[in-house]
């Protein structure tokens, strides 16, 4: 799952990166707002922690010219401002959470997921294709109700085909979205590898991973 981190505090945005990547996360760290807009506009995230004071580009301007642009990534705003009238800015510009400094880091992670179900415009939180199951807020996945141990790299594969079945993901969005430097990954066969461990552990599923050839994979029910 990959997300912005959009923080000017060197210090601050290392330790968002390490506790993000130590849950799972695939993580692009901005310093400022400039490049925060250019990162939200070329890749696709499932989520953005904004920070509201940043060289260039503030937060909120940040949040404004997305929304102009039509990304529609849920964002996190973070700020040590905490009156309600800075907290109705932020959530009119276009932010869909709002987080005060200092904070705990398991409720950012809890709001994180929260967003993360958001957007989804589906009836319940679970993810399921025939008996394969994914549940965002437990990160499990299971099939016929039973789990399956997987790496945080297969569970980062098998969350993207699960949300996007029964359409094709290429391999150069598997990629993106599960690898921090998709360079390494696209033209080698590590992708290919992952998804033959994955298609092991769920070979007693009704739900299949079919390759696409010439473009990825996807996760149906043949």
């Amino acid at each position: 799952m990959r997300v912005l981190v959009a923080e000017d505090d060197a210090a601050l945005r290392t330790v968002l990166e390490r506790g993000l990547r130590e849950n799972g996360y695939v993580v692009d760290a901005v310093a400022d707002g400039q490049a925060a807009v250019k990162w939200l506009r070329a890749y696709e995230h499932e989520v953005a922690i904004v920070d509201w004071r940043m060289p260039l580009k503030s937060g909120v301007e940040v949040v404004e010219e997305i929304r102009r642009l039509g990304v529609k990534t849920p964002i996190l705003m973070l700020t040590a401002r905490d009156a309600p009238v800075d907290r109705v800015a932020g959530l009119h510009a276009g932010a869909d959470d709002y987080l005060v400094k200092p904070f705990d880091f398991d409720e950012l992670l809890a709001r994180l997921v929260a967003l993360q179900r958001r957007p989804a415009l589906t009836v319940a939180p679970k993810i399921t294709v025939g008996d394969l199951c994914y549940d965002p807020p437990t990160r499990e996945v299971t099939v016929a109700g039973s789990p399956v141990a997987l790496t945080t790299t297969e569970l980062a594969i098998m969350e993207l085909l699960l949300r996007r079945s029964p359409a094709v993901v290429t391999r150069r969005s598997i990629a993106l979205q599960v690898w921090d430097d998709e360079a390494d990954v696209i033209g080698s066969n590590t992708i290919d590898v992952h998804v033959g461990r994955l298609r092991s552990k769920i070979a007693d599923s009704t739900a299949k991973i079919q390759t696409v050839r010439g473009s990825g994979y996807r996760v149906v029910v043949p």
